[in-house]
């Protein structure tokens, strides 16, 4: 599946239009594997996306929130996104939430955040970068963000910089590993061993919204104290929930810190813990779902061959688009292979709403 949509993006003091194409490719399953799929309809998108027939049936039926299946389905789930983040049950903890994964972001941002003396840093080099800026001034965090180039990746030499310049100060750093209004794919691990270096208590957030599933992430070698993801991007399930993966020493330490009921992360994961539970009601049928994507991630081969899979199908979208005439917006060396963006064409013909159309008819 391609996503492509227009677009304004501020480089290097200008706007520039882009097109954004957002590669999810065939997302729903592997053309290896025996499983249902539904060709009906192909969306363009970055999220929601397309996903195998299977998963859609898993949805298919009513199970309650105390039903012991269900409980032991959540367990599960915790479980296999320990797994396949490469960590220790021992180490860390897997908390899920209901809502987008922007509310994993909001949880992280308001939960983890000393009430006294507590300062973030946010490295934004895009729209979800700026996103959590706006979460942290609503909660009326003190926050700085430090703006980079939306058309590189972030530049860790300036990010010494600004480590060495308030070490003592940070209690918190937060970054976007794939940024996704771009595709800019962040030195995340470069960042993690300067953020401990220059701040050895400073907590390390990644938002790994749109590369968790399919690109590697090492979080202990990282030094992640938190990360989070969606369920409905690399793992190819539906909307409904998101999910934080947290080193337990650096959630305990946030006792008494949430700023709000509902997204309080610490008292989420002690329910999740005490009960198998969520406090509030679950989405129960995205969580269904959600366990079906998860087998059929790993009968793919796991987060290496789905990687390769993207990959692939971003070659060929890459290559196609630069074969019309479109200019990419990353050097090579910056991007990613879940999103590519393009510069919008300075042509009189092109039109971004015709060219939007015509992709989404060839969908049905």
């Amino acid at each position: 599946m391609y996503s492509c949509f227009s677009r304004i993006s501020t480089t290097n003091g200008l706007r520039i239009p882009l097109v954004r194409s957002v590669i999810f490719a065939n997302r729903g399953c592997s053309s290896t594997t025996h499983l249902k799929t539904n060709e009906k309809k192909k969306l363009f998108t970055p999220g929601p996306l397309g996903i195998s027939q299977s998963t859609k049936e898993a949805m298919l039926r009513d199970v309650g929130s105390r039903d012991v299946e269900f409980i032991d389905t959540v367990a599960e789930i915790r479980g296999s996104l320990l797994e396949i983040a490469g960590v220790s049950c021992n180490d860390f903890t897997c908390t899920l939430l209901p809502g987008s994964g922007t509310y994993a972001v909001e949880s992280v941002l308001s939960s983890t955040t000393p009430k006294t003396n507590g300062k973030v840093l946010i490295l934004e080099n895009g729209a979800y970068g700026k996103r959590m800026g706006l979460i942290a001034a609503a909660h009326g965090l003190d926050c700085h963000v430090a703006h980079f180039s939306e058309d590189k990746r972030i530049d860790v030499e300036m990010v010494e910089k600004i480590m060495a310049a308030g070490s003592t100060d940070w209690t918190n750093v937060s970054v976007v590993h794939c940024e996704t209004s771009s595709g800019a794919l962040n030195p995340v691990q470069h960042i993690g061993h300067l953020v401990k270096m220059y701040a050895p208590n400073c907590t390390f957030f990644v938002d790994a919204m749109s590369s968790f599933g399919a690109v590697p992430l090492d979080i202990e070698a990282s030094n992640i104290d938190f990360v989070v993801s969606s369920a409905n991007k690399c793992v190819q399930g539906v909307p409904g929930f998101s999910y934080i993966i947290s080193k337990k020493t650096s959630l305990q330490k946030c006792e008494g810190w949430a700023r709000s009921l509902s997204f309080d992360l610490l008292s989420q994961d002690k329910q999740l813990n005490n009960s198998g539970q969520f406090r509030f009601t679950p989405p129960t049928h995205a969580i269904l779902a959600f366990k079906q994507a998860l087998k059929e991630l790993k009968l793919e081969g796991g987060v290496e061959n789905r990687g390769k899979r993207y990959a692939k199908n971003n070659d060929i979208i890459s290559k196609g688009m630069q074969a019309r005439g479109f200019d990419e917006l990353l050097r090579p060396q910056d991007k990613s292979y879940i999103i590519s963006s393009f510069y919008y064409p300075q042509h009189p013909n092109f039109n971004f709403q015709e060219f939007y159309t015509r992709l989404n008819d060839k969908g049905k």
